[in-house]
């Protein structure tokens, strides 16, 4: 049998695809709404990639009251990092939309393109990260997270009696997977050793 090879496809998924076996049970209706929220998605990844080259090129953005514009201006502004990896252990670790750590002040920016409800606990983690990460105490620093969506921006300023609890689970559920890890015989990717 000579295979056709698809090198263009290599990697990737359809969304028809055999892995995503449940559209089988799918009504029309559902399978457009699931199709919708996918391209939603692919439409948000891209939004970020766009977001961070702006931010890495400096390239500043019409001044409107714009989501994506608001979030790549203030980023610009504030000097941040786009795209920032905040590491724990291989069972902890996030990547901020935009981050700077400056005048012992940590800012950490989010950039949301769909209408899904916000939760700041994402911007907590990466707060209790990055202390983690850093060795920082966060009594000894302050904080400014905001998250982007719907053309404003939503800010919280956490204080240490916020990201220590936070700082706390980490460290405690990860003793645990380390643990059940090391009693069950597994790896990172479940295989027995």
């Amino acid at each position: 049998m000579k295979w056709f090879p698809h090198y263009d496809l290599v990697g990737k998924h359809a969304f028809l695809g055999a892995s995503k076996w449940h559209w089988l049970n799918y009504t029309e209706e559902k399978l457009l709404e699931s199709w919708k929220r996918s391209l939603a998605v692919e439409r948000g990844t891209r939004l970020h990639a766009l977001a961070a080259e702006l931010i890495n090129l400096g390239q500043k953005l019409p001044d409107e009251q714009l989501t994506l514009n608001l979030y790549v201006n203030d980023a610009i502004n504030y000097k941040m990092r786009a795209e920032q990896v905040l590491y724990y252990s291989d069972n902890c670790f996030g990547t901020a939309d935009a981050i700077c750590f400056r005048n012992k002040k940590l800012r950490i920016h989010d950039l949301k393109t769909g209408d899904t409800p916000t939760h700041m606990e994402q911007l907590l983690i990466y707060a209790a990260l990055f202390c983690l990460e850093y060795k920082v105490k966060p009594g000894d620093i302050t904080f400014e997270l905001r998250i982007y969506q719907g053309n404003d921006a939503l800010v919280c300023n956490p204080t240490a009696e916020d990201i220590l609890p936070i700082m706390d689970r980490i460290k405690a559920f990860d003793r645990i997977i380390q643990k059940a890890k090391l009693e069950g015989g597994m790896d990172d990717v479940g295989w027995r050793s």
